[in-house]
């Protein structure tokens, strides 16, 4: 399955680097968070518009492979009581696991 993920180019160039992206969403880590938030197709305009509308910095649309991720994706809400699933990833994602980078 593809699921996808908004992020700062500067956050994904780290990943990169480390071979680990951890940023669960907008200014929120991995750590922070238990899981990293990721839409479906149909879901990541809505998520770009509700969450990262003011951001200037450049922004890509990370579209990842969870057959290729080696660790949990659970479909949840994101927010007690909202009743739409989104895929919840439980662990980084390593870059290998990225198989398409959109600019946004």
């Amino acid at each position: 399955m593809r699921i996808f993920h908004i992020a700062t180019l500067a956050d994904w160039e780290a990943a990169q680097d480390s071979g680990a992206y951890t940023t669960s969403t907008r200014g929120v880590t991995l750590d922070d968070e238990g899981f990293i938030h990721a839409s479906h197709a149909h879901q990541w305009p809505g998520v770009r518009a509700a969450f990262y509308a003011d951001v200037a910095e450049p922004l890509v649309l990370l579209e990842i492979d969870t057959e290729l991720l080696g660790v949990p994706v659970v479909e949840e809400p994101p927010a007690p009581g909202v009743d739409e699933l989104f895929p919840h990833v439980y662990g980084a994602v390593r870059p290998a696991a990225v198989v398409g980078v959109t600019r946004l």
